[in-house]
């Protein structure tokens, strides 16, 4: 159940040893690689890290948080489904009275990208997202921005996406790349 970290500085400095006190959260990283959010025992929550899974050596821990986890998305999507029927029982009555679940509902269907209807007017940036080149698209009109998909974006507005190509594009004429490969004639 517990943690070691070497000091890289002098072999005078002894090994510390980390002690997990609880386990707070889990998250998957590049790879599919699992870390987890550890409170450390003796040390402030501000000291708290993320650690891969392969180097920790306290099963019993993250065994509890994975069990703990599961039971409250069991309670949720429970819980969800418990909030569905309630909010199709009141839409059928005459006098509906507003929910935060109903508020929810509407929130998670509000559309993005080029679903919102917006022309595009500029791409901000560029980045990978989940394996997947994605788009800054800033909209005509509105100071909003969204991330769209780098290949729905070629189809509804490729003259955009050559601009935005166009302006990172650093030219290098010829004879100079050259000058600088050459050796001095002698």
């Amino acid at each position: 159940m517990s943690k070691s970290k070497d000091s890289a500085s002098t072999e005078a400095e002894t090994e510390e040893e980390y002690s997990v006190e609880k386990v707070l959260d889990r998250r998957v990283v590049k790879g599919g690689k699992i870390e987890y959010y550890l409170k450390w025992k003796g040390y402030s929550n501000e000291e708290n890290t993320w650690e891969p899974e392969e180097n920790l050596d306290c099963p019993d821990l993250i065994a509890q948080f994975e069990e703990q986890r599961k039971k409250k998305e069991a309670a949720a999507s429970s819980k969800s489904k418990v909030d569905d029927k309630e909010l199709k029982k009141r839409k059928s009555s005459s006098t509906p009275t507003p929910t935060q679940p109903k508020k929810k509902v509407v929130e998670d269907k509000k559309p993005e990208g080029f679903d919102r209807g917006l022309e595009p007017e500029r791409i901000i940036g560029a980045t990978d997202s989940s394996g997947e080149l994605m788009f800054l698209m800033k909209w005509k009109g509105t100071d909003d921005a969204d991330l769209v998909p780098a290949r729905d974006a070629n189809e509804k507005c490729p003259q955009i996406v050559i601009r935005f190509y166009e302006e990172r594009l650093t030219w290098h004429s010829p004879s100079n790349d050259e000058e600088g490969v050459k050796p001095d004639p002698e």
